[in-house]
């Protein structure tokens, strides 16, 4: 087979989610975090934008309806990463997270992001995270990129969020 590399401008456009309770799940992606509902489909699914996009995440309850979530120990979604544009952004909600009492389940800083993570009301991971420029990626001595995971400074994370 003749190698092939995907384009580089190509994206991921979206996930589509399979959740419990549509409403348990709305309450969380727009209400919590802000993402706007731009369509229901029937009773049994929901697509929901940033910025008036056709869908970046979908929802459907068409196998899952009333269903227990995933057992962490099985093949499957790992989480679904949503990039904010700034640094103040992810300061913002995660300051919106923490009013809300709502419950993380770590937080890191990569190099080449900071990241905030938690679960969704079925249990589906989530990463809230922003990427820092390109040139300010860490690299080693012979120009390769570097990635890692250390403590993320909530406290200076926060300051931006005032």
């Amino acid at each position: 087979m003749k190698n092939y590399t995907i384009p580089a401008s190509t994206r991921i456009g979206h996930v589509h989610l399979k959740v419990s309770d549509i409403q348990k799940s709305l309450d969380f992606y727009c209400g919590l975090l802000g993402f706007e509902l731009v369509t229901m489909y029937g009773k049994d699914a929901a697509f929901i934008s940033a910025g008036g996009y056709h869908h970046h995440i979908g929802l459907n309850t068409w196998q899952s309806k009333g269903g227990i979530p995933a057992p962490k120990n099985a093949a499957g979604l790992f989480h679904t990463a949503i990039l904010y544009p700034t640094r103040k952004d992810l300061a913002i909600i995660l300051n919106r997270l923490i009013d809300a009492n709502y419950p993380l389940s770590g937080a890191a800083d990569h190099g080449v992001s900071e990241a905030i993570y938690l679960d969704d009301p079925d249990e589906n991971g989530v990463e809230l995270y922003w990427d820092r420029p390109k040139e300010l990626w860490p690299k080693d001595e012979n120009g390769e990129l570097v990635m890692y995971t250390r403590q993320l400074d909530i406290p200076g994370l926060l300051r931006l969020a005032e």
